[in-house]
């Protein structure tokens, strides 16, 4: 992978899985997703694509990212498209550590993207996956707190959504 970032988080790798196999919570935690458009009824299944848009409104651009693999509780791989910058191969690996567990993105860019110089694209990459991995600690946390304070409240995945818009 052309970049990557790590960090610690304070939860189970499940948390973490939680929080990924939900494909309507993509833009919580994915910098520059500002909208979901449909998750596929398969989705997190290899081959299911969540439906977003990138960008700021009201410059937006319908993209779709597809689960290449689905690995729970250790790693997913994705497909992104990045607008008009081509296409992006992320890959979310997950490893247990004490009561909590690290976190680790990589990230290549593939097509558009890719022609440009590694020096450019690289360190604005390398800070958004970092804020990009914060939030999704922010998520997969919070539903551990609510899961050891037994509230009802932590959602459950359900990956059999149906996608109303494309």
């Amino acid at each position: 992978m052309a970049t990557r970032n790590t960090r610690t988080f304070d939860c189970t790798p499940d948390d973490v899985f939680a929080v990924l196999g939900d494909g309507w919570l993509y833009p919580a935690w994915v910098v520059g997703a500002a909208r979901m458009r449909g998750v596929d009824p398969e989705w997190p299944e290899e081959g299911a694509r969540l439906h977003h848009s990138l960008g700021l409104w009201p410059v937006l651009f319908d993209d779709t990212t597809e689960m290449v693999e689905w690995d729970p509780p250790r790693r997913i791989r994705l497909r992104a498209k990045a607008g008009p910058l081509g296409r992006a191969v992320i890959v979310i690996e997950v490893r247990e550590r004490g009561d909590g567990c690290v976190v680790r993105i990589g990230e290549e860019p593939v097509g558009g993207a890719a022609a440009i110089p590694q020096a450019l694209w690289a360190l604005p990459l390398r800070a958004r996956n970092h804020e990009t991995l914060r939030r999704l600690a922010f998520l997969a946390e919070g539903r551990r707190l609510e899961r050891e304070r037994g509230e009802d409240s932590a959602r459950r995945v359900q990956c059999r959504r149906r996608c109303v818009e494309r």
